[in-house]
C-alpha cells in the first residue's frame, strides 16, 4: 500500500512523507541519496536532509528507493531512450542520402534484394520493407558508449524535495484538497482521488465537494464503505453509476454499464427515489442524458423494486412515457416567443446557466431595456455563481472586444480542438465593460486579503487553472494558455511510446511558421536536417518502447513560431498504447550528453487524448528576440492513419492563430485584484530572505526561506487560488 500511495504525495506536493522513527545515523545515506537525485535534476531541501539524517540508515535507503522511482518516472527517466542515429544530433544524414543508404543495404541482403528490385522497377519503394529503416540498428548500451558525458551547467533544472509528515497525514490532507477542489480535475488526478477516497472515507471530509465529478468518485468509496451517499440531483446518481463501471463521470463519453450486485442496485435506486421525492422538479434533469438513463435501467431493473416509485419516474421520463419539462426547454420556448425578459427572469433561478447564456442574451436583446435587464440580472446573481464560472465569463468577455471575422476556437473536455470563423455579432461595449467591472468586484470580494503578498514574476503569465481538463499530467506542465520563458541555446523535444498489442508508429515533427502563420519549414522523418536542427530518425514500431528527438538551435530558427507535434502514422491511439509522453529539454551550446538527459528536462507530460495528432505547446519568438512557450494541450482528429506534418500544417496554423491571439486570465489578474488597500505586493525572484514574518507566496517553485506560518501557492496547488 505504501509503494502505491506514497508516490501520490510526492507527485502532487514534492514532499517526501517521513516516519517519526526509528532514530539513527542516516546522514551518509542521505548524502548519497541527494547525489543520486542530482543526476536526475532533483535535490533534497536542507530541512529534508536534516530530517533524513536523524533516521536509521535502513529507513533512509527504503525512502530513497521509493522516491527515486517516483521522480524518475516524473521526468521520463524510468525508460531507456534510444535514438536511431547513434551519434545524434551529430552525423545526421540528409533525408535522401539516408533513404538511399537503406535501399543499398536492402540490395545487399539476399532476403530482400529481389523484392527491393521489384519496387525500384515500379518507381516507388516502401520504406517499411527496408530492413535498415525505422528499427534500431544498435543497443542502448552502444548508444551510451558513443555519447560524451553531459557537462553540468548552471541552467540545468533543479527541483527541490521538501519534508512531509507521516504518510497517513499526508494522504488525508491530499484527499481533502482534491475532493474539495473548486475546479474539475484532470484524468490522473481523478484516478488519485478515487484511490484516496477509498482510503480516507472514514476520516475527515471536506466541508463541500462543489465539483460533481469529484462527488461521484467520493460516493463510490462511500457506497463501498456503507456510508451515506452525497446526492442532491438525479444526475449525481448517474455519475455514480458511471464511476462504478469505470466510465466517464463527466458524462461526455458513453459508459458501458456493468452488471451490478443487488445491494448496489438497491442503494442507487433508494438514492434516486429520495432525490425525486424531495423535489419532483429534479426530473427535468433526466432529459440531458436520456440514452444513458435508458441503458442504466437495463442494469438496475427498477420494475423489481416497487417500494421506490419516484425512482421509476426517472426512467419513465427517459423513455418518454412521462413529461417533465426541462429547464433549458422552458428557456428556449420563451426566447422563441421573443420574451427575453421572461427568459432572464427564469434564468435568475439558475445563476450558473444565466452566466453561461450571457453572450447569447446580450446578442438577442433588441432594446436597451432588455440589455440593461440582462446585465442587472447578472449583477444580482453573481454572488451565487461559482468562482471558476465567474472567471471563465470574465475571460470570455475580455476577448469579445475583438473585431468580428476572427477565428473561433473550440476545445472539448478531452482536448479535441477545432476552428471556425466567428460570425457572432458584437457584444455592446457599454454592457461588456459594466459586466467586467461587476465580475472583478465579485472576484475581489471572494479573494483573501493578505497583509503581505510575495509573488515570483515568472508565475504572473501562468493561466488560471479553471479546469484540470486544460492541462496534462507530468512535470513542469502549465495550464493551457500559460506563457513561460525559454532560456537556453539548444531546444530538444522528445516523444516516447510503447505499444500494447499492434505495431504502432508515432512521428515527432516540428513545424516552423512565419509571423503571418504561413509555413517556413519543418523537421520530421521526411526532412531530417534543416538550418534549425536535426531529427533523430524515424522509428516505426515500439514493442519494447521507442523514442524520437528533434534538436533545434534557437538562434538559427527562421520564423516566429515553432510548433512541435506528435502524429500517429499507424497503430494504436494515444489512449490505447501502454505508455506515451512528450517533453522538451534545454541545454547550453557545449553541454553535449546523451539524447535524453533528465537534468535538462524542463517539461514532461503524458500524451492522452482523443485524436491522431497531439499539439502539446508552441514556442513563440517575441519582438525582443526572446523565446517563450505557450501551452496548448490540444489534439486534432487527424486521419485514421498516415498523419504527417505536411498534411495538417494549414489546420495547425489556423488553430494556432486562434489560440495565440486569445488572451487568457492569468495569475497576474488575481494578483492585481488582491493588491488593494491593506495588502503589500512584492515581486521576489528568490534572492535574499524576506523579513517580517509570515507571507502569502505565489510562485512556480516552493522556496525554502519563508517564515513559518506562510501560505505557499505553487503550480502544484495553483487551483487553490480559484475562489469557491
Amino acid at each position: 500500500m505504501i509503494d502505491r500511495l506514497e508516490p501520490l504525495v510526492i507527485r502532487h506536493t514534492f514532499r517526501v512523507p517521513l516516519p517519526t522513527g526509528p532514530v539513527g545515523e542516516g546522514a551518509i545515506a542521505a548524502r548519497q541519496f541527494d547525489a543520486v537525485l542530482l543526476s536526475v535534476g532533483f535535490k533534497l531541501s536542507p530541512d529534508l536532509m536534516e530530517r533524513l539524517a536523524g533516521l536509521s540508515q535502513e529507513t533512509v535507503v527504503r525512502i530513497a528507493g521509493r522516491t527515486l522511482r517516483t521522480v524518475r518516472e516524473l521526468v521520463g527517466d524510468h525508460v531507456r531512450h534510444n535514438s536511431y542515429f547513434i551519434n545524434f544530433p551529430a552525423n545526421v544524414p540528409a533525408t535522401e542520402d539516408f533513404w538511399m543508404a537503406c535501399v543499398t543495404d536492402a540490395l545487399r541482403d539476399e532476403k530482400t534484394r529481389a523484392g527491393t528490385l521489384d519496387q525500384l522497377w515500379t518507381g516507388v519503394v516502401n520504406l517499411l520493407s527496408l530492413p535498415a529503416y525505422g528499427r534500431y540498428q544498435h543497443t542502448y548500451a552502444e548508444l551510451l558508449a558513443a555519447q560524451d558525458e553531459l557537462i553540468a551547467a548552471a541552467g540545468d533544472r533543479l527541483t527541490v524535495l521538501h519534508p512531509g509528515g507521516e504518510l497517513a497525514d499526508e494522504l488525508a490532507s491530499l484527499y481533502l484538497v482534491l475532493a474539495g477542489s473548486t475546479t474539475p480535475l484532470g484524468e490522473e488526478h481523478q484516478r488519485d482521488l478515487r484511490a484516496l477516497a477509498e482510503r480516507c472515507v472514514d476520516g475527515p471530509q471536506p466541508e463541500a465537494i462543489p465539483v460533481r465529478e469529484n462527488r461521484a468518485l467520493v460516493n463510490q468509496a462511500r457506497l463501498k464503505a456503507g456510508s451515506e451517499l452525497l446526492l442532491d440531483t438525479a444526475t449525481d446518481v448517474l455519475r455514480l453509476a458511471c464511476a462504478l463501471s469505470d466510465g466517464d463521470v463527466a458524462l461526455t463519453e458513453p459508459t458501458r454499464f456493468r452488471s451490478l450486485p443487488r445491494t448496489v442496485r438497491r442503494a442507487l435506486l433508494a438514492g434516486l427515489d429520495s432525490v425525486v421525492a424531495a423535489n419532483p422538479a429534479k426530473l427535468a434533469d433526466v432529459h440531458a442524458h436520456r440514452e444513458e438513463w435508458k441503458r442504466l435501467a437495463e442494469r438496475l431493473h427498477p420494475h423489481e423494486y416497487p417500494r421506490w416509485p419516484h425512482a421509476a419516474e426517472v426512467f419513465a421520463v427517459a423513455r418518454g412515457e412521462r413529461k417533465a419539462p426541462s429547464f433549458d426547454g422552458r428557456v428556449e420556448e420563451l426566447l422563441a416567443e421573443g420574451d427575453l425578459l421572461g427568459a432572464v427572469k427564469l434564468l435568475k433561478s439558475a445563476p450558473g446557466k444565466l452566466f453561461r447564456a450571457l453572450d447569447r442574451l446580450l446578442r438577442t436583446a433588441l432594446t436597451q431595456e432588455e440589455r440593461d435587464a440582462v446585465v442587472a440580472a447578472a449583477e444580482q446573481v453573481a454572488p451565487e455563481v461559482s468562482g471558476r464560472v465567474v472567471l471563465s465569463v470574465r475571460e470570455h468577455l475580455h476577448n469579445r472586444a475583438r473585431e468580428t471575422g476572427e477565428l473561433r476556437v473550440f476545445v472539448n473536455r478531452r482536448g479535441r480542438a477545432w476552428v471556425i470563423d466567428d460570425a457572432r455579432s458584437v457584444v455592446g461595449p457599454v454592457e461588456r465593460e459594466r459586466l467586467i467591472v461587476a465580475l472583478d468586484d465579485e472576484t475581489r470580494r471572494r479573494l483573501p486579503s493578505p497583509e503581505r503578498l510575495l509573488v515570483d514574476p515568472e508565475v504572473l503569465d501562468v493561466a488560471l487553472p479553471l479546469s484540470g481538463k486544460a492541462t496534462a499530467a507530468g512535470l513542469g506542465v502549465l495550464p493551457r494558455g500559460s506563457l513561460s520563458a525559454v532560456e537556453g541555446e539548444l531546444l530538444r523535444f522528445f516523444v516516447y511510446w510503447k505499444e500494447t498489442e499492434r505495431r504502432t508508429d508515432f512521428d515527432l515533427s516540428a513545424l516552423m511558421l512565419n509571423a503571418d502563420y504561413s509555413t517556413n519549414t519543418w523537421l520530421s522523418y521526411t526532412s531530417l536536417t534543416e538550418v534549425e536542427g536535426e531529427h533523430s530518425g524515424d522509428i516505426v514500431e515500439a514493442p519494447d518502447g521507442a523514442s524520437e528527438f528533434i534538436n533545434l538551435r534557437l538562434g538559427a530558427v527562421r520564423g516566429a513560431f515553432v510548433v512541435p507535434q506528435v502524429n500517429i502514422f499507424a497503430g494504436e491511439g494515444f489512449e490505447e498504447v501502454e505508455e506515451s509522453f512528450f517533453g522538451f529539454m534545454l541545454r547550453e551550446g557545449e553541454q553535449l550528453g546523451r539524447p535524453f538527459e533528465p537534468r535538462t528536462v524542463r517539461m514532461k507530460s503524458e500524451l492522452r487524448g482523443a485524436g491522431r495528432v497531439a499539439l502539446p505547446l508552441v514556442f513563440l519568438r517575441g519582438d525582443d528576440g526572446r523565446w517563450r512557450a505557450k501551452w496548448l494541450h490540444l489534439h486534432l482528429k487527424g486521419s485514421p492513419s498516415a498523419n504527417r506534418v505536411e498534411e495538417n500544417r494549414v489546420t495547425v496554423a489556423n488553430l494556432l492563430r486562434g489560440i495565440v491571439e486569445r488572451e487568457q486570465l492569468t495569475v497576474r489578474h488575481l494578483v492585481e485584484l488582491m493588491s488593494g488597500e491593506g495588502t503589500t505586493v512584492t515581486l521576489w525572484d528568490g534572492e535574499g530572505v524576506p523579513e517580517g514574518g509570515p507571507v502569502t507566496y505565489i510562485g512556480l517553485r516552493h522556496p525554502d526561506e519563508l517564515a513559518e506560518g506562510s501560505r505557499i501557492v505553487t503550480i502544484e496547488n495553483l487551483r487553490d487560488l480559484i475562489p469557491a
